[in-house]
């Protein structure tokens, strides 16, 4: 129960200070804010936070077995009828009330531990559920981490994009210029202002691909479309940290990783299934305990009626206490069958266990190789970008120049514009990649 006000006053407080910052439109979201809504607010995990609870009374249920049982009866009801009371065929008219009152209660004394084996189980299942709350939050914040890295992404994109608009407009001015000045053909001015509508037709792209991904990111947090909602650029993103060795990544994921402690519940929940069916051929001591009392009375009948009502209760009054031992002798198989099934249900609890490990195992092994690729690819766009930034510069100067044409300008200009792009895609990848193997090493993901 304290757990469940906890997580009530929780969910609370930041509701009230998520709708606070999403009420303010100028206040950007960082991405920790980002994984504070969504772990708090999120359906999917908030349904199975919900099976954790409904879990939680099976557990309760499980220990009432433990504890006698209690069930009162009271019967009460009226008869009218005739009847011949003197013998001689002289019928007169009665009515009879009469009630029944009892208590019974029963208590298992011994059935095999199957009530033990039972709560121990539904504990179990309990754990599993709140480990699929904390996979699903894992899944959720690596999901995140890609969205609003891709806003971030393309809103870099637009700050080169705006400067290669930036300039295509000033070569367009000088390029106009020298052909008033008779200094330039026609044909290079209609080739600056291609470019500059090139240009301009990026900048929309890129605008365009900045409200997807922030819809994208909006989809995964599932805020409502009323809601303003934008990124916060953090200050540095360089990614220097260094990677840890495959073997250590792995040993820790295998060890803390909620999946494989799930698959390893699963396992147990699975054994106990088999000491449950294995109880069902013992025999079962249940006590039983019976308290009862009657009542009879004739109210409307020219003799006297009978005995009072508290007389009556008082003779009638009957106990009963004993003890019950049941057998099995036979089941027509069902015993055996539900034994060799949660045989079967442990061996492919084995089997599944193995398989997450082995899957994990391989998740972590791919991110490990994506790191590596992703880090040598950024160093290698960024090789590419200084080399075509210095020989951009250089066409520039030319073209001041005259030495080269506006056509040859604008195939260099092309060049960097995929090599800034290129440059900028590897740098996020990295870091996307970097913080997802960290992140199976246990290092909170942080911008």
């Amino acid at each position: 129960m304290k757990y469940l006000k906890t997580l009530f006053w929780f969910t609370i407080g930041i509701q009230s200070y998520v709708h606070a910052q999403v009420s303010d439109t100028i206040k950007k979201w960082t991405l920790e804010s980002c994984f504070q809504y969504a772990l708090v607010n999120n359906i999917d995990i908030n349904t199975t936070r919900l099976s954790e609870l409904s879990s939680a009374e099976d557990v309760r249920a499980a220990k009432g077995s433990r504890i006698p049982n209690l069930y009162g009866t009271l019967n009460n009801y009226f008869t009218n009828s005739k009847t011949d009371i003197s013998g001689n065929g002289d019928f007169v008219g009665q009515v009879i009330t009469a009630g029944n009152y009892s208590l019974n209660s029963s208590l298992l004394l011994w059935n095999g531990n199957y009530i033990g084996t039972n709560i121990h189980q539904k504990e179990l299942v309990g754990k599993t559920f709140n480990l699929m709350v904390e996979q699903s939050k894992n899944n959720l914040v690596l999901q995140i981490t890609q969205g609003y890295l891709s806003v971030l992404l393309a809103k870099e994109n637009l700050i080169y994009v705006k400067d290669l608009v930036a300039t295509s407009e000033i070569r367009l001015q000088q390029g106009r210029q020298l052909y008033d000045a008779g200094s330039t053909a026609k044909t290079n001015v209609l080739q600056l202002e291609a470019q500059l509508s090139s240009d301009q037709y990026l900048q929309i792209q890129t605008e365009n691909t900045i409200r997807q991904s922030i819809l994208f990111l909006k989809q995964i947090l599932q805020l409502p479309t009323a809601v303003s909602f934008d990124t916060q650029t953090p200050n540095n993103l360089n990614n220097n940290s260094l990677a840890a060795p495959l073997v250590t990544v792995q040993n820790y994921a295998l060890e803390n990783f909620p999946e494989i402690k799930t698959g390893q519940f699963n396992k147990d929940i699975s054994y106990l299934s088999i000491v449950k069916a294995k109880a069902s051929f013992l025999p079962t001591v249940t006590v039983n305990a019976l308290i009862e009392t009657a009542y009879n009375d004739v109210l409307h009948h020219p003799i006297n009626g009978n005995a009072s009502y508290f007389t009556q209760t008082a003779n009638n009054l009957y106990q009963q206490m004993g003890i019950t031992i049941s057998i099995p002798v036979f089941s027509n198989r069902i015993n055996s069958t539900n034994l060799e099934k949660a045989k079967i249900g442990f061996r492919q609890a084995d089997f599944n266990l193995t398989n997450t490990k082995l899957i994990l195992s391989q998740q972590v092994e791919l991110a490990s190789l994506n790191a590596v690729n992703a880090k040598q690819a950024y160093a290698a766009a960024n090789k590419q970008l200084i080399a075509v930034t210095e020989s951009y510069r250089i066409m520039n100067e030319e073209y001041k120049l005259g030495g080269v044409n506006a056509f040859d300008l604008l195939q260099q200009k092309n060049q960097y514009i995929q090599a800034v792009q290129a440059f900028t895609q590897s740098k996020y990848t990295a870091i996307l990649e970097q913080k997802i193997y960290d992140f199976y090493n246990g290092t909170k993901i942080q911008l």
